[in-house]
């Protein structure tokens, strides 16, 4: 997969990867291209997992893969359970495995439903759904 920081307005990409630049928010418009925003920070990040994962519910629906890894926030916990409300994959990592578990057991109080694997079953699992969607 190619790996890159998102630009404005730049359409998305099968079989890329996007990360937001520092300081920006990282939306998904419903056109499928990236969007960014100096809104306030959420959860007191800037850019916060959850307007991503919020925007890109919306715009891909069952087609979105949401993955919730090591953090010491409840960033990306809402996010999931929109992704997953939508319809998409909701995956965590296993909070055992996690360097800091609030992230990961965050996102799993607020979707039960996820499902939980290593860091290595979450790459085979990653590799299995693109395969699929």
């Amino acid at each position: 997969m190619r790996v890159r920081e998102a630009e404005a307005s730049e359409p998305i990409e099968r079989g890329s990867v996007y990360f937001a630049p520092a300081d920006y928010h990282l939306l998904v418009e419903p056109d499928r291209r990236c969007s960014l925003s100096i809104e306030p920070p959420v959860h007191f990040s800037r850019p916060a997992i959850d307007v991503l994962f919020e925007s890109a519910a919306v715009a891909y629906g069952v087609s979105l893969v949401g993955i919730v890894l090591t953090g010491a926030s409840r960033d990306g916990a809402e996010g999931l359970r929109a992704i997953h409300a939508a319809g998409g994959y909701a995956l965590v990592q296993d909070p055992s495995t996690a360097e800091a578990t609030i992230m990961p057991s965050a996102a799993l109080v607020v979707v039960p439903g996820a499902r939980v694997l290593s860091l290595s079953a979450l790459l085979a699992e990653l590799r299995s759904l693109t395969e699929k969607l």
